[in-house]
């Protein structure tokens, strides 16, 4: 709902004799829409994307000059006329704003007279005309600053802080006894309504106050005994009226960053606002400070004060009003308070992680939020996340429509990354994300350079025999188990020390060592699962560090010389690593939201499917398809 509409709305609520004094928040915008067309001295904004600004040789012929020109032409013409309009608004509504606040004073001052004893239809009746009023100066103080603001963004002048600033010694802006009032008319009541049913105000008191202090409400709050002290015809739309709050999103930027944030924070507590969320953000001296905040008295006495603070501080105030009767329709949650999401219904949290060791170049980075775009798909936060001399990964939370599916999603950032040679990994934004307590590894071309049977092949002259097995296995070409027992079939007759000799060979992949130790000091277990051999699984745990060590096994001749070329036990196939993944997770008791597979073959896609997050690393094309994420630099430790 317009602003305008939603003022017509409210003014029907209020008596007859109130509704010639109304801002007429209608007529000036008519006049801003009407009369200040292209006039914006901003340029940059004023016309179409597509607009160029070119230089033109000739003097005698650019009409930039001209342009400009008629601009500020018309602008400092038609400003100050809208000014006198708004002026004469402003001295309207504030000269019946000190005719009826003279008014309903008596009316309070009677009601409050110790010498009188009220009535609880007096005390009521003084209490409406009192929130009446309170509401009568928002409704008509918030149309004046969106049509200031309206009239800032068609000019490209910005007058709304100056303008506030000195209209903030007008009698509706300064007049606090009103404000002061309203504590001992709620006292005053709420003791006439516990006398009237049999309780003494000094029983209804807070049981942490001792007693003959009397009751004190706090400001923009009604009082538990007050709702319970009895029936009233007339309490419940006060009660109503006096839970209403509204809410002020408040932003303060400038290059003082500690003094902005403790000027705005300042003006909040002395105008007792209760803050809901807030936002900072700092680029080297320039903070933005950005506040939400539920205004519960009236109090318009705020935004003078902080139209201040920004001088003082050279800041730029910003700020949005809006009654809460208007903030509900707009809202589908009270969670969409946070500054930081996107203030749009139906909608998951996604995180996204973009990493490239190379450093990411502008050209993804662009067509990365070209894609987000078209998507309609909201960035809520960026944050960068590795510390070398250019920028390599950043993490980005997304608001995403709910009839976008993360299968969808993932198959075109496959094409994506494919382009830029950069990774995207993308996760739903929930406490499991953030709290992984398990992570599983394969082993070959993994947590090592090396497939382990080709290095024990290459020993034995076999090497070329099996690796063409073991890529077509690695495919999916092959059924696993068949293409292992044909694989150690060749490796008859081989001398165990041969893997000793491979153990001393073994390569183990860039950032193996960083990942498991940083994993490791922040408290995860640590896990390899491996279609290769056992021996060379137990030396890579012991090298890195790991907790679980799984891999087929190799059976050797009764003199424990040489290898039989067969396996015995259960083959370590691709069913096995997914159900020895969550053997393990149940053994730490650990659920399988908090595990993350990593590994890189068409055997591993199981695993990476029953883990929580499944990254596929340096992967064969058909896993990066299927899994969850995808990882396609050198070192392991981008993991992280």
């Amino acid at each position: 709902m317009k602003y305008g509409s939603h003022l017509s709305q409210q003014k029907t609520e209020f008596p007859d004799a109130w509704q010639a004094h109304f801002v007429d928040y209608d007529s000036l915008k008519r006049f801003l829409k009407t009369q200040m067309v292209d006039t914006s001295v901003h340029l940059a904004t004023a016309f179409p994307r597509s607009h160029t600004f070119a230089w033109n040789a000739d003097p005698s012929s650019d009409q930039f000059a001209d342009l400009l020109g008629a601009r500020l032409a018309r602008v400092s013409s038609l400003t100050p006329e809208f000014v006198r309009m708004l002026d004469a608004e402003v001295t309207k509504f504030n000269a019946y704003f000190v005719q009826v606040k003279d008014a309903t004073k008596a009316k309070i001052g009677r009601a409050l007279d110790p010498e009188h004893m009220p009535e609880v239809a007096e005390l009521e009746a003084a209490l409406g005309d009192l929130l009446l009023l309170e509401r009568f100066v928002f409704l008509n103080f918030t149309a004046v600053a969106k049509a200031l603001k309206k009239h800032d963004k068609w000019s490209g002048l910005h007058i709304r802080e100056p303008y506030l600033m000195r209209a903030s010694g007008l009698p509706f802006v300064v007049s606090t006894s009103l404000l002061k009032l309203k504590p001992e008319l709620l006292a005053r009541l709420t003791a006439v309504l516990g006398g009237k049913h049999g309780v003494e105000a000094n029983e209804i008191a807070p049981a942490n106050r001792p007693a003959g202090e009397g009751i004190e409400p706090t400001r923009g709050a009604l009082p538990n005994d007050l709702t319970r002290a009895g029936p009233s015809a007339n309490l419940g739309p006060l009660v109503e009226l006096m839970h209403e709050t509204q809410t002020v999103m408040v932003s303060l930027r400038g290059p003082h960053g500690t003094d902005i944030i403790g000027g705005v924070l300042s003006c909040l507590s002395k105008h007792q606002c209760q803050i809901v969320d807030f936002s900072l953000s700092r680029l080297h001296h320039d903070v933005t400070f950005g506040v939400l905040v539920h205004l519960h008295d009236r109090d318009v006495d705020l935004f003078s004060d902080l139209a201040k603070t920004a001088q003082r501080w050279d800041g730029t105030l910003s700020f949005d009003v809006q009654d809460a009767r208007l903030k509900a329709s707009k809202l589908a949650s009270a969670a969409q308070y946070a500054l930081s999401e996107a203030p749009y219904a139906q909608r998951a949290k996604y995180m996204a992680t973009v990493v490239n060791e190379r450093g990411l170049s502008p050209e993804f980075l662009s067509q990365w939020l070209n894609w987000l775009l078209a998507r309609k798909i909201s960035v809520e936060q960026m944050r960068r996340l590795d510390g070398h001399a250019s920028l390599m990964c950043v993490e980005f939370r997304l608001s995403v429509p709910d009839e976008l599916t993360p299968d969808e999603l993932r198959a075109e950032l496959i094409a994506i990354s494919a382009a830029h040679q950069t990774d995207v990994a993308l996760q739903p934004d929930n406490v499991f994300r953030r709290q992984k307590r398990l992570v599983v590894f394969d082993m070959d071309s993994t947590l090592i350079q090396q497939e382990v049977i080709d290095e024990i092949a290459r020993a034995t002259g076999i090497e070329r025999q099996v690796a063409a097995i073991t890529e077509r296995a690695m495919q999916g070409e092959l059924d696993f188990k068949e293409s292992l027992a044909a694989r150690v079939a060749l490796l008859e007759g081989t001398p165990v020390e041969a893997l000793e000799d491979v153990k001393r060979q073994l390569l183990f992949t860039e950032g193996a060592h960083y990942l498991c130790r940083a994993l490791k000091s922040a408290g995860f277990k640590l896990a390899v699962i491996s279609g290769g051999f056992l021996p060379l699984a137990k030396h890579v745990k012991a090298e890195l560090g790991l907790d679980y060590a799984f891999a087929n096994q190799l059976q050797v001749t009764a003199d424990g010389r040489r290898l039989t070329g067969r396996t015995f036990g259960p083959v370590v196939d691709a069913a096995r690593k997914a159900e020895l993944l969550e053997v393990i997770a149940q053994a730490e008791g650990i659920a399988i939201d908090q595990v993350v597979a990593v590994g890189d073959g068409a055997n591993d896609l199981l695993m990476l499917g029953k883990a929580s997050l499944g990254i596929a690393f340096n992967a064969k094309p058909r896993v990066q398809e299927q899994a969850r994420a995808r990882i396609n630099q050198k070192s392991l430790a981008n993991i992280l």
